[in-house]
């Protein structure tokens, strides 16, 4: 099965940003990298995609859903669209073991840490046994840089104004382990020249 396109669209994500479209390759081939193939015969999550859900456009599932406060702006037939403010009300709507797996990918430092708990034991109940979460979020060093480079019109000042905390590993560790995901089966790294962190989490 070959990744649905969407076409005629212009904006990776929020804003300008002149590395934009480069960095939202970059997650979605860290993010497909760490998806096992077992996994991809169920359903995928995922949560905060923004208007234009590059990364579902371009992985392979068996069903799509995402989660955004936006609209979606192009219709895609295979994926299931859900508009939720999840600083608001961080609960999913879906039953029980409904996911294979639930991506977050450069989500998390736009919500509200004391939401992020909650957020990561729904994630916890909606995944089926053996599934996995995935999320990126910048490295916490990266923060200042990251405000110059939006000075420069490098990467989008609208969503680099919207970061409300910055993470280190270990602290995106301590949430999974505190919504249930045992500490073994977490997985850390960086990518991006150590700018952003990846990590995973399997129930």
């Amino acid at each position: 099965m070959k990744p649905s396109k969407i076409s005629n669209l212009r904006s990776y994500t929020r804003g300008d940003g002149i590395f934009e479209p480069l960095l939202a390759r970059l997650r979605a081939r860290r993010a497909n990298r760490l998806i096992p193939l077992s996994l991809r015969q169920g359903r995928i999550l995922d949560i905060g995609c923004g208007s234009y859900p590059y990364f579902l456009s371009h992985t392979h599932f068996k069903e799509k859903f995402a989660i955004d406060q936006a609209t979606l702006t192009v219709p895609l037939a295979d994926v299931h669209w859900h508009t939720l403010d999840l600083n608001a009300e961080p609960v999913l709507p879906y039953e029980d073991n409904f996911f294979s797996v639930i991506t977050l990918l450069a989500v998390i430092e736009h919500l509200n840490p004391a939401s992020l708990v909650r957020l990561f034991q729904e994630a916890y109940r909606a995944l089926q046994p053996g599934g996995l979460v995935i999320l990126t979020t910048p490295a916490a060093w990266s923060d200042g840089l990251l405000r110059q480079m939006a000075r420069l019109n490098l990467v989008s000042g609208e969503e680099i104004d919207e970061h409300v905390y910055a993470y280190t590993l270990p602290l995106v560790g301590w949430y999974f382990g505190k919504a249930g995901f045992a500490m073994d089966k977490v997985h850390f790294g960086y990518f991006e020249l150590f700018m952003n962190m990846w990590a995973t989490a399997e129930r």
